[in-house]
């Protein structure tokens, strides 16, 4: 009996090693994050008249599993930041594909700057909407 046991391990304990390279070669993996709920809000309050409505869908990429708990971590100061950058914006840089590119561009700056302060390091990769509904 104690043989079998004995053969049992010898034959596992390189399959161990094995299955603990292969974890060490591997790539880190690319998460995507979803900021949920949906932004929603009031933008371009310049004096018009007319009530202007946003709802932006934002997820965030960053690659491991350190860096995808840093931006949870920080999730409600990144938020504060895009709600803030949000309702800053006008009629102008909402309404065509460039502008919106540049927002998107913009928040991307500003969450890296958030993280960069709160972790020392931008963490963030990219910025993507998911959805942006302008009214």
């Amino acid at each position: 009996m104690k043989a079998w046991i004995m053969l049992l391990l010898a034959l596992s304990l390189p399959m161990a090693a094995v299955a603990e390279e292969a974890k060490e070669g591997e790539a880190p993996k690319v998460s995507y994050i979803s900021l949920s709920p949906p932004f929603v809000g009031n933008y371009g309050l310049d004096g018009s008249p007319k009530l202007k409505v946003y709802k932006a869908d934002v997820a965030l990429r960053v690659t491991g599993d350190a860096s995808a708990q840093a931006v949870k971590a920080n999730e409600p100061l990144i938020r504060n930041q895009l709600v803030a950058l949000f309702a800053q914006q006008t009629s102008d840089t909402m309404n065509n594909v460039e502008a919106k590119e540049k927002l998107r561009q913009e928040a991307l700056k500003q969450v890296q700057q958030v993280m960069n302060d709160e972790t020392g390091k931008p963490v963030v990769e990219d910025l993507l909407f998911n959805n942006l509904i302008i009214q």
